[in-house]
């Protein structure tokens, strides 16, 4: 059986390193890249079954919007993609992530967030809702979160979970 793919970006050769030494130990084949448009081009030459994405590299927005081209593109549409963040992910139990995102938004405690990362605790939803340069706000559907800094534990959980839930859906 071919190993799986993984799609690494992000703009520190650390993060990169030690990511691929933790997933390489599991038999994961590790492709990687640091910044949006080769870990683009990569992941149209080389397939992968998943993609870890850092949110901040040459923009404050690369990973994001990277993870949104990938979500619009219909070879990608069903890759799980993780983001990798520093920033703290707020929970909730409703099931539409997105519309949870939106009453964050609209709180004055929440409202002037650049970022609000949200994850529903019951299903697994998550997502991203961010603000442009010119103030819209943006969502990004997202498969999950892994924090910085790398928690090998956590990291293999995650990837073993999402790429189980891919091949369900398949």
């Amino acid at each position: 059986m071919e190993a799986q793919k993984i799609l690494i970006v992000d703009d520190d050769v650390d993060v990169i390193n030690v990511i691929t030494t933790i997933l390489e130990n599991e038999g994961y084949e590790v492709i990687s890249a640091f910044d949006k448009d080769e870990g683009l081009q990569l992941a149209r030459d080389k397939k992968p079954d998943l993609a870890i994405l850092d949110v901040m590299m040459t923009t404050h927005y690369e990973g994001f919007e990277m993870a949104k081209e990938l979500s619009e593109d219909r070879t990608f549409r069903t890759m799980p993609v993780l983001m990798q963040t520093s920033i703290d992910v707020l929970v909730t139990t409703k099931e539409s992530v997105r519309e949870m995102a939106r009453e964050f938004r609209a709180d004055p405690h929440y409202s002037e967030l650049q970022v609000i990362l949200v994850r529903d605790v019951v299903s697994g939803n998550c997502g991203v809702d961010y603000l442009t340069e010119d103030g819209r706000s943006i969502w990004l559907p997202v498969n999950g979160f892994l924090r910085k800094p790398v928690d090998a534990r956590k990291l293999l959980y995650e990837i073993k979970a999402q790429l189980e839930k891919q091949a369900a859906h398949s």
